[in-house]
C-alpha cells in the first residue's frame, strides 16, 4: 500500500490487486482466479495466503483504518510542541496522501463495509472513532471556541471532502498530484475555518 517504500510482499501484492478489482467490479463480481491471475499465481495458490475473499476484504478495511490511526498518532508525536495549526496541517497532509494514493480502498469502504463480519465491522468503526477524536482534539486546539459536537461534525465533513477523490475522474485527468493535494488542503482548511464561531 502507499505507506510502504520497499518492495511489496506477495501478500501485499494480492491485497493491492484485490482492492483494485473489488473497487472496479464489486466484491461479488471478482473471483479468486482473477485475483490470482493479477499477481501471477493460480487462484488456489491464494489460499496459502488467505482463507478466502472475505478474509482479504476484512484485512483491507481493518488494515487501512489501523494504518490511518497509526499514521495520525505518529504525526502527532512528531509534531509535539509545534504550533497547533502545523499539527492540524500535518493530519490533513496524511489523510490527503491516503485519499490520493489509496483511492480503491475508499470505494471499497463505501460499497463493501457491510459485507464484513460483525466483529470486523465493529473493529473498523472503533479504529475510525479513535482517528476522528485525534482530529477533533487537533481542530479544537486551533479553534478553542468550536464546540466539540461541531468540531466532530466538521471533521466528518472534511473526511467526506477529502475522500471524494474516487469521483474526481481518472488519475490522468487530475491537474497533477501536487496541485490536487494543495487544492484539497486549501479546501480542508477553508472548511474548518468556516466551521469556527465568528470572532466578536
Amino acid at each position: 500500500m502507499a505507506t510502504r517504500t520497499d518492495a511489496p510482499t506477495r501478500r501485499e501484492q494480492i491485497l493491492r490487486e484485490a482492492a483494485r478489482l473489488f473497487a472496479e467490479r464489486g466484491f461479488h463480481g471478482v473471483g479468486v482466479d482473477e485475483i490470482g491471475a493479477a499477481v501471477g499465481i493460480s487462484g488456489p495458490g491464494l489460499y496459502r495466503h488467505f482463507p478466502g475473499k472475505d478474509a482479504m476484504l476484512a484485512e483491507l478495511l481493518v488494515g487501512i483504518s489501523g494504518q490511518l490511526l497509526t499514521g495520525a498518532r505518529r504525526r502527532l508525536a512528531e509534531a509535539d510542541g509545534d504550533p497547533a495549526e502545523a499539527v492540524l496541517d500535518s493530519l490533513i497532509e496524511g489523510h490527503i496522501d491516503f485519499a490520493l494514493d489509496d483511492r480503491p480502498l475508499i470505494t471499497l469502504h463505501d460499497r463493501e463495509l457491510d459485507r464484513l463480519r460483525d466483529s470486523d465491522r465493529k473493529l473498523v468503526r472503533q479504529l475510525q472513532r479513535q482517528y476522528v477524536e485525534l482530529w477533533v482534539e487537533a481542530l479544537r486546539a486551533v479553534y478553542p471556541d468550536l464546540p466539540e459536537p461541531a468540531a466532530r461534525s466538521a471533521v466528518h465533513s472534511v473526511f467526506g471532502l477529502l475522500n471524494s477523490t474516487p469521483h474526481l475522474g481518472r488519475p490522468g485527468s487530475l491537474p497533477g498530484r501536487s496541485a490536487t493535494a494543495q487544492l484539497l488542503h486549501r479546501m480542508a482548511r477553508g472548511a474548518f475555518a468556516s466551521a469556527a464561531p465568528p470572532q466578536e
